[in-house]
């Protein structure tokens, strides 16, 4: 697909990796919808990226999911490629014990992992197909994943979230691609964000020293895998690993 003149939502499009997407799009001449959560946060990103439009909706609520299409619809005509990127963590041991005391994990602190992460993702990725199908158009959805999806300690609903949308992304291919519809995945590994940033330097120099390259990957280095994803038509169903050689 050639990216110039297309239309690409992108969710949690308003900082992070999704910004760093949103600019390498728009900098190929893409035309760029974000939704994210913090109307603040999106008006930010709209003074970085003027020619974009932004849409504040919970991915997780089904409603708002699907006004905010309507509405992207409405403005851009079509939507081309959908980057299912927007993603929260709320880590923690599922149980685990401490001067005799053994804490579980409530489903309160679970849950809301799997609503924006997984919930989400289907519901974002449900509308644009809608769309893309009824444009008669080809199309392509990206689903951002993690290396964490193998499992990792402390991480049992974003590892789990993040597992889903892989299996998300082989299902959908068989699905769509009657329609041309491509579907693909993402797995970042550590990366320079926001998210990485509230962890403690020591536990992130440790974690450097895990990774073959010895270094955080860059937001840009994810959104040059997002190029590649777009204009490669032959890859579909597959999940692109950018994680510097580290395999958890």
């Amino acid at each position: 697909m050639n990216i110039e003149g297309k239309t690409v939502v992108i969710t949690g499009g308003a900082g992070g990796l999704g910004l760093s997407m949103a600019s390498a799009l728009a900098a190929k001449g893409a035309s760029i919808a974000i939704i994210d959560l913090d109307p603040a946060c999106i008006a930010t990103a709209i003074e970085v990226l003027p020619a974009a439009k932004g849409y504040a909706a919970n991915i997780s609520d089904e409603e708002q999911v699907e006004r905010v299409f309507e509405s992207i619809k409405q403005d851009f005509g079509c939507v081309d490629v959908l980057i299912n990127n927007a993603g929260i963590t709320n880590d923690g041991l599922m149980v685990k014990q401490r001067e005799g005391v053994v804490s579980k994990t409530p489903l309160a602190k679970f849950q809301p992992v799997l609503d924006v992460n997984l919930t989400g993702s289907f519901l974002c990725a449900r509308e644009a197909s809608a769309l893309m199908i009824d444009a008669q158009s080809s199309g392509l959805i990206i689903n951002i994943s993690s290396i964490s999806r193998a499992g990792n300690v402390g991480q049992s609903s974003y590892a789990a979230a993040k597992a889903g949308v892989v299996a998300f992304t082989s299902t959908w291919c068989k699905e769509l691609a009657k329609y041309n519809i491509r579907v693909v995945a993402i797995a970042p590994g550590f990366i320079k964000t926001a998210m990485t940033s509230k962890v403690p330097a020591e536990v992130l120099s440790k974690i450097e020293q895990t990774i073959p390259l010895k270094r955080l990957g860059e937001p840009n280095e994810i959104a040059s895998g997002v190029l590649f994803a777009i204009e490669n038509d032959y890859f579909n169903g597959r999940v692109l690993e950018i994680d510097g050689g580290l395999r958890l």
